[in-house]
């Protein structure tokens, strides 16, 4: 791994979590490494990208503006792009042929212009994987290069993680360490509804019943450390509404999940 490589990094998305990281790294890695470049995910990205290389290009932007960014990258460089959103992304990914790399991000930025905490360790797969893993335990902020199982798995386990707690949150009007506390049972249930739909969509085996306690377990034990926060059920298409659509197409039953969706006000039929 060539850490020179880090000052080429470009990072697009000047919010919370791309300013956060480009801060970051203009304090401990610039001096030694060069600076890396920061874009809004309105600015002109063309020609910026177009002088650099095969460097990775980290895009920490919300999902839905995954299609405009995509338009202003240049086709020679789309291999190089490294996605850090939250969500089934396999699905929009598949769609335009993209083949990229992938990180989850067990980190926080509270808010903009806070400085990240570094939660677990951040997984990533793919090309870029092992140089971005670097850069990011340079910065602080453990992580780690991990099969392309392992991070299916993991891939799922956050996507159980937003999608259950989001609706939890709401149906019951509590944060997350409440929802542990008092309402394990639901979660239980309902986690085990979306793993049994998720495994199968991401052709994973199924799970046994030692590995869906587990799950649960550590469902609760991450919200435990941050027991404040409260979950929403938000975009849609990335977390409950992919759910909905692969359980109705592989004709599963999920009605703990469906239940909860409409006794919150969305749509259960994946409307």
């Amino acid at each position: 791994m060539e850490t020179a490589d880090y000052g080429g990094i470009v990072i697009i998305g000047d919010g919370r979590v791309g300013g956060a990281l480009a801060e970051l790294h203009a304090r401990v890695l610039a001096p030694a490494h060069g600076p890396v470049t920061l874009l809004g995910r309105h600015d002109r990205q063309h020609e910026a990208l177009a002088r650099g290389g095969a460097a990775p290009i980290l895009v920490a932007v919300r999902n839905d503006d995954l299609d405009g960014l995509l338009t202003s990258v240049p086709a020679s460089r789309r291999a190089d792009l490294v996605l850090v959103q939250n969500g089934m992304l396999r699905p929009w990914l598949a769609s335009r042929e993209l083949e990229v790399t992938r990180g989850l991000l067990f980190f926080a930025v509270p808010r903009k212009g806070a400085r990240p905490e570094p939660g677990g360790r951040s997984p990533l797969h793919g090309r870029h994987a092992g140089l971005v893993a670097g850069w990011l335990s340079a910065l602080g902020l453990p992580a780690e290069e991990v099969p392309r199982r392992a991070f299916a798995e993991l891939e799922l386990e956050k996507l159980i993680w937003n999608s259950a707690f989001g609706l939890l949150c709401e149906r019951f009007e509590a944060a997350v360490g409440v929802i542990v506390e008092r309402e394990r049972e639901t979660l239980a249930a309902l986690a085990r509804e979306l793993m049994i739909v998720g495994r199968l969509g991401l052709s994973l085996p199924p799970a046994g019943e030692r590995e869906r306690a587990a799950l649960v377990e550590s469902l609760c034990s991450y919200s435990r450390s941050i027991p404040d926060y409260r979950g929403a059920v938000k975009e849609w298409r990335w977390r409950n509404g992919w759910f909905v659509d692969e359980a109705r197409q592989r004709s599963i039953a999920t009605p703990v999940h469906a239940r909860l969706l409409a006794e919150t006000g969305h749509p259960a039929g994946g409307a």
